[in-house]
């Protein structure tokens, strides 16, 4: 049986929270390895640098546990966030002449006042439900990922501060666990490293040592400060952490692999309450209808993992575009629209999963070039990324949303039959998934020349594109001999037997376009 490394994987998802918390994709990764190496400098067991790793890694992987709450306050909550990172809030100064008019400057226009309030009024009682849903939900996802209860604790922990003005229990100095205390001196001396050098990174240790950080550790840090982020800026971080990992270094078999995607796309789907449980159904469904099709299993495999992480991008748009109620403004759609880019980046960050990558991104893809991020049209779109649309699509129909309640699943069946009329949905994905959902067949189907069929005519373009039988088989997902049969039929009924007759028909027809689909 074939045996995965975790932190490939891990390492790669770890660009989730980067989205969640607003910072650039790698920010959590240069984290890691500059705890790891202050933890390795301070001569801490073998266990705990373990414990490190993995809590500096997954430090915000509750990032989205409390953005439906947030919304209520702050219209972008990533904002926010941002601003939180660097502001000391030992300090009221940096409070009052930082935060503060930070985000309210950043706020949407229509929405500075609302942030102000919440900001002066409400940051209690939004601290409070922010870290303790972050530490639970960070505690829950160690668990889930077989981590030590050591990484546990750690994430438990993550948000307390030495002088005991943390959150969520309040625990103060050496109560805190020990790989939490590194992550936070860490997680500061890389922020500010980015933000303006190692001068800039030793200030902010040291500004908040005794406060938010251990002062042994912070000490530490700002005396191999120069080192240590000399080190960090002089490798490939990704390949920094394959070596960075404690032995012997965790593995998972390959089965398990849903298992630690499905965490990762619940936890996505925390961010609204109508996206709760939204992957793992669309995952199901189009697992089902891929086997009703009869698609090979290992595509079959790629498609169901692929579902459970589609919408790992929408860590990164703000809860403020997610719950509108009314209409999108052009600015949110361009946001929106480029969650499914986000899918397909954070998972290109992890080898094991890249090929995972191309069929989560292609997930608002439509067949005749409408969707997004790419506009791919049809002859581009493999038969599993036009299942994924399908089930996508008709999951989210019977779900409710801010803009309109769930609709009625014979709604939504006869909504998603009429996208297939239409042509930006694949005939058969929609039969598979709707059948699959119990719904009796209704056969949806274009009347086209020649008695074609939907699969006929996919054919005939392919030929008509100079593609060998060989290479409509590859892009139907079929065995070469099945792409002969088609073939075949094909010149049979529109009565030609070579490829220029075939693309004459096909030109005269207007079956040559993709405004066709």
């Amino acid at each position: 049986m074939s045996e995965l490394r975790l932190a490939e994987i891990l390492v790669g998802l770890s660009a989730v929270t980067d989205l969640g918390m607003g910072q650039p994709q790698g920010a959590a990764a240069k984290a890691c390895l500059l705890a790891t190496s202050l933890a390795r400098a301070v001569n801490l067991p073998d266990q705990e640098v373990h414990d490190v790793y993995y809590t500096s890694l997954l430090q915000h992987i509750g990032c989205t546990a409390y953005s439906h709450e947030s919304a209520a306050f702050f219209a972008d909550e990533q904002s926010v966030k941002r601003a939180t990172q660097v502001t000391n809030f030992n300090d009221m100064r940096d409070i009052f002449f930082g935060y503060i008019p930070s985000i309210t400057r950043n706020a949407p226009a229509g929405a500075r006042a609302r942030t102000f309030r919440s900001a002066l009024l409400k940051s209690g009682s939004i601290t409070d439900g922010y870290t303790i849903s972050n530490c639970e939900v960070g505690s829950s996802m160690a668990r889930r990922l077989s981590l030590f209860p050591g990484v546990e604790q750690g994430l438990l922990h993550i948000f307390e501060w030495w002088n005991g003005k943390g959150r969520p229990q309040h625990l103060k100095g050496e109560t805190i666990a020990t790989a939490a205390r590194v992550a936070h001196v860490a997680g500061y001396g890389a922020l500010f490293d980015r933000l303006g050098g190692p001068d800039a990174a030793i200030a902010a240790v040291r500004k908040r040592s005794g406060g938010y950080l251990d002062p042994g550790l912070a000490e530490n840090f700002c005396e191999q400060a120069p080192k240590l982020l000399a080190e960090l800026s002089s490798v490939d971080v990704h390949e920094g952490l394959r070596h960075a990992e404690p032995k012997p270094h965790l593995t998972i078999p390959e089965h398990r692999l849903d298992e630690v995607l499905k965490a990762f796309g619940d936890v996505v789907d925390l961010k609204a309450p109508f996206f709760h449980g939204h992957s793992s159904a669309v995952s199901s469904l189009a697992e089902s209808a891929a086997e009703r099709l009869g698609i090979p299993q290992p595509d079959v495999v790629r498609l169901r993992r692929a579902a459970l992480v589609h919408d790992l991008g929408r860590a990164g748009i703000a809860n403020g575009i997610w719950e509108r109620p009314g209409p999108l403004h052009a600015d949110d759609w361009s946001q929106v629209r480029l969650h499914p880019y986000h899918s397909e980046q954070v998972l290109q960050r992890a080898e094991p999963l890249a090929d995972l990558g191309p069929i989560a991104g292609a997930h608002h893809e439509r067949l005749d070039g409408s969707g997004y991020f790419r506009q791919t049209t049809a002859s581009s779109l493999p038969m599993i990324a036009r299942v994924l649309a399908a089930a996508d699509v008709y999951t989210a129909m019977i779900q409710p949303r801010p803009h309109r309640p769930a609709l009625a699943r014979d709604k939504a069946a006869a909504e998603l039959r009429s996208e297939a009329r239409k042509g930006t949905l694949d005939v058969d994905a929609v039969d598979a998934v709707l059948n699959v959902a119990g719904h009796p067949a209704a056969r949806v189907r274009r009347e086209w020349p020649a008695g074609l069929s939907d699969r006929q005519v996919e054919v005939l373009r392919l030929i008509t594109d100079g593609l060998s039988n060989r290479q409509i088989a590859e892009k139907l997902h079929v065995t070469v001999r099945t792409a002969e049969h088609h073939a075949q039929d094909v010149y049979l009924k529109i009565g030609v037997s070579s490829r220029a007759a075939a693309a004459l028909f096909a030109m005269e027809h207007h079956l040559i376009g993709p405004k066709d689909w």
